[in-house]
């Protein structure tokens, strides 16, 4: 089973790596960008959305820098491994995609405005990979924690698939999950919090792919300017 394959196929909870019951890494307390809590408390009326998209460390740097998220960080998520390590993610043994927690005010954004992001700096295409990077690990996927995310990942999703076949670019394979399926975000070590911050001539394959998700705007917050991540 753990050959070749291993990394682009999803194991059973009981093929999983054991893992273990407490944390064995440090994990800052503050979002090195934007000087709030990683773990929380936020402030009330906080809610929260997971996406992964490829590699967590491009994907974290395009949400911390739009208007209304109150924190990022990276982490794994929907597999079955307690407490894993990068490394034991990578192998594809714990069944986790590289993902990023996206705190955000909704009086100030938007799942649909989240999830523009999203769809436009990745390619939602490629299954268990992400350019170079290839492992169920990179798979592309979102979380939900809320009604009203569920709704945006749908519609969203939807309208994206309209463009892409519009210009005869594939079909979406974005995992579509609530959170409460996918299981714990498991907060990665302290090296990957902010790391494009921390290391600007890092690594990163995300940036606009050229094509726009259509949203509609009737329940956007006023306020809140549609414009993509610098």
């Amino acid at each position: 089973m753990f050959g070749s394959r291993a990394k682009t196929t999803m194991p059973t909870a009981a093929e999983a790596l054991a893992g273990r019951e407490t944390r064995s890494f440090t994990v800052p307390t503050t979002h090195e960008v934007l000087g709030t809590p990683l773990e929380g408390p936020w402030p009330a009326g906080t809610e929260v959305l997971y996406v992964a998209m490829g590699c967590f460390w491009g994907a974290e740097r395009i949400f911390w820098q739009l208007p209304g998220v109150v924190t990022t960080a990276a982490g794994y998520m929907g597999g079955f491994t307690p407490n894993p390590t990068y490394e034991e993610t990578c192998t594809g043994r714990t069944g986790h995609a590289e993902s990023v927690l996206v705190a955000y005010d909704p009086t100030v954004t938007s799942p649909e405005l989240l999830l523009k992001a999203f769809w436009e700096n990745h390619d939602p295409t490629q299954g268990n990979r992400q350019g170079n990077d290839i492992g169920t690990a990179y798979r592309s996927a979102i979380f939900w924690t809320t009604p009203g995310q569920e709704a945006a990942a749908r519609a969203t999703r939807e309208a994206f698939q309209g463009e892409l076949t519009r210009v005869g670019a594939g079909e979406i394979t974005t995992q579509l999950t609530p959170a409460s399926e996918a299981g714990t975000f498991w907060y990665a070590e302290d090296y990957h919090q902010q790391y494009l911050h921390k290391n600007p001539n890092g690594y990163c394959n995300h940036g606009p792919n050229g094509l726009t998700c259509p949203i509609g705007v009737a329940n956007l917050p006023a306020q809140t300017e549609i414009a993509p991540p610098a």
